[in-house]
């Protein structure tokens, strides 16, 4: 019920008694008109009976079944959602090092400033999570298995240099092998939650289709993080020729709604390292569940105290 589950659900039968409150005051409301039809005097039955406002008294019933209603609930011991630090990951950061990665649209150039956001982004990870680095070109590899040595990521990240094509199908399959080499945890035989963070700036130029491998890494239920890296304006020179590098978007949110991941773009260094710090968020933090009964008990209580003034209301002579 509204997304929440419950801890003691049995007690939601209490939940029937609203219909029948409901119907009981339709009734009497519906039982007073017909005995003031009765009265020809009106001036007498002003005098009887003075006028109330009847949306102010619909609106403290209305009040108190929302009350009731909401204690019921908390009655129920409703289970709510929050989110925890994971204890341990394995965090897969696939790195384009393809020729367009070269642009310098992004100062200094594209691969730089990736190489600098990323090596801020590890640090800034838990220590005990494992990290491993993939390249992205036309020939992707697992240039670091996963560790939590943060020194050899490091090493590792600074030593990427540029390499030609751009193959960011195979390059998810190599970011499967990376995850399969994820050592397990001192005395628990289960593999880390992994996540895929790819950052591309161009279109996927040969080996197997991105979507191939994203159903790959969706059947593992591996969430995959893209970042469309660089500027429309990027270019670079090869061969003696000015070639335009602009990112290609489209094909990394394809990616990530397919592995339930999140999609990102961004232009300057500024941005990346906002991104690299809201992936950070993501993937640091695991949704636990979370017995919030007195949050729904204070909802109800507030609500009671609105429909006594309500009533208190109804009392009162307003000029």
């Amino acid at each position: 019920m509204f997304g929440v589950s419950f801890i003691d659900p049995g007690r939601l039968w209490l939940l029937l008694v609203i219909p029948v409150l409901v119907a009981v005051y339709v009734y009497l409301v519906r039982r007073k008109k017909k005995a003031g039809m009765r009265f020809t005097n009106t001036t007498l039955l002003s005098q009887v009976a003075p006028k109330q406002s009847q949306w102010r008294r619909h609106f403290a019933v209305a009040l108190s079944l929302a009350s009731l209603i909401t204690l019921v609930l908390a009655w129920a011991r409703p289970n709510g959602e929050e989110l925890v630090p994971r204890e341990r990951a394995t965090i897969v950061l696939v790195i384009d090092i393809s020729q367009s990665m070269g642009a310098v649209d992004v100062e200094p150039n594209r691969l730089d400033a990736a190489k600098d956001a990323a090596l801020k982004f590890v640090k800034e990870l838990p220590a005990q999570y494992n990290v491993s680095v993939v390249s992205l070109s036309g020939n992707p590899a697992v240039r670091m298995p996963p560790t939590t040595d943060r020194l050899m990521a490091e090493q590792t990240i600074r030593s990427l240099t540029l390499q030609d094509s751009t193959a960011v199908g195979e390059a998810l399959f190599t970011a499967i092998e990376a995850l399969r080499l994820a050592p397990l945890g001192e005395g628990d035989d289960s593999v880390a939650p992994g996540a895929i963070i790819l950052l591309s700036d161009g279109q996927n130029t040969v080996g197997r289709a991105p979507m191939q491998g994203a159903a790959e890494v969706a059947a593992l239920n591996v969430p995959v993080y893209t970042i469309a890296y660089g500027t429309e304006l990027g270019y670079v020179d090869l061969d003696g020729q000015r070639e335009a590098v602009p990112p290609d978007p489209g094909s990394l949110q394809e990616i990530a709604a397919q592995t339930h991941g999140e999609a990102y773009t961004a232009e300057s260094a500024t941005q990346l390292d906002r991104v690299y710090r809201n992936i950070s968020s993501s993937v640091g933090y695991m949704p636990a569940k979370k017995e919030v009964t007195a949050l729904w008990a204070g909802y109800g209580l507030a609500l009671a105290a609105l429909a006594a003034l309500a009533a208190i209301s109804l009392g009162v002579k307003w000029p």
